[in-house]
């Protein structure tokens, strides 16, 4: 079984290098993002592990972070750290489904005690489910269209009934499908056909 991966975000980089520093001196595996965005870019290659994030930061924030996670069903305990910490922010991560929550400046200890604790309380990860999450996240990439021309192919439609039904040329329902195996790396229809199955599954 490989080693958890802790996944730190935080766009104050001296804190993502502080605890990076932290976790790497007693042999952890550290990835780390400048941002809720930047990390949900590597959704589809992401490690087995656990989440630290800030919760005040630009673009999309911790909280938010923590629904987008739970609508992909990525099964990653989520730790919260925020410098502007309350207890109605407490309140709104855990609901969100945060495992647990920091205040800055928090012990670094207690920190890394949370993390011990997550990995070892959370069930075993469920490998499907971090394959469903990572596809869900490639098919993500496909644009609204070529997620309509992937229903019809899905649906085991011919490509001209699928242009006739989107109103498209034949052609144009070709170049979509070109651009979906290139995008999502499929090498033939059926391999494509299993990737939108499970993700959906």
């Amino acid at each position: 079984m490989t080693e958890p991966v802790i996944h730190v975000i935080d766009d104050d980089e001296a804190m993502r290098d502080s605890i990076d520093y932290m976790l790497e001196a007693v042999s952890m595996i550290v990835r780390t993002y400048g941002s809720a965005d930047e990390f949900l870019a590597k959704l589809g290659s992401l490690e087995a592990g656990c989440i630290v994030t800030d919760v005040r930061m630009p673009g999309l924030n911790g909280l938010e972070l923590i629904r987008v996670l739970a609508e992909r069903a990525v099964p990653h305990p989520v730790i919260v750290i925020t410098g502007h910490g309350d207890v109605a922010m407490a309140v709104q991560a855990m609901r969100a489904g945060a495992y647990d929550f920091f205040e800055k400046p928090f012990e670094y200890d207690a920190l890394l005690g949370s993390i011990r604790l997550a990995l070892a309380l959370a069930p075993q990860i469920d490998q499907s489910q971090v394959e469903k999450a990572r596809l869900s996240a490639i098919l993500d990439t496909l644009s609204p269209r070529e997620q309509d021309v992937l229903s019809g192919v899905v649906d085991g439609k011919m490509n001209k009934v699928i242009a006739f039904e989107l109103g498209i040329s034949p052609r144009t329902v070709e170049v979509y499908r070109a651009n979906m195996m290139s995008k999502t790396g499929a090498r033939t229809l059926s391999e494509l056909v299993r990737m939108v199955t499970l993700a959906r599954g």
